[in-house]
């Protein structure tokens, strides 16, 4: 995909938010593209766009002391992921990634990332994932802590 190429924002029945604007994310991460993200055709490799989702809400919810992945009680895995792709990003760009809530269950929640060049409003790529809490001995569904329920509920 060359700078040029647009594909359609994602499906808006997915969303209760507009897609592709940065105006409809609440929280956002500055993210740098490092030189081995780039893949043979000269712009990131999709499996990186994946990463930078994770990072992007993983770091914010460590730094917000909401999430410890190696000593907390409940952790977040992943059971559900998407991506829709707009416009290349490529190294060296700094990359604004936008966070927002889309759906709070019990024990799970849908995040929604939009990946915009620095600056830019229009996102290059907009994905989802769904967090289902669990113990972090047992791995059984476990309900989403108090503290980490209001922190999402500040993203929608």
């Amino acid at each position: 995909m060359n700078n040029s190429t647009k594909i359609a924002p994602a499906d808006p029945q997915k969303s209760s938010k507009e897609s592709g604007m940065r105006s409809n994310y609440a929280r956002f991460r500055t993210i740098t593209t490092r030189w081995m993200d780039n893949d043979v055709y000269g712009h990131v490799n999709n499996v990186v766009y994946y990463s930078f989702f994770d990072t992007a809400v993983n770091a914010t919810l460590i730094d917000e002391g909401l999430l410890d992945p190696q000593n907390g009680n409940v952790i977040g895995l992943v059971v559900e992921t998407g991506c829709r792709y707009a416009s290349a990003l490529s190294f060296p760009e700094t990359v604004d990634a936008g966070i927002r809530v889309a759906h709070i269950g019990n024990s799970s929640v849908r995040y929604e990332v939009g990946l915009f060049k620095h600056g830019e409003d229009i996102a290059a790529a907009e994905g989802f994932f769904v967090h289902v809490y669990v113990d972090a001995r047992t791995r059984r569904p476990a309900s989403i802590p108090t503290a980490l329920r209001s922190f999402l509920e500040s993203l929608t």
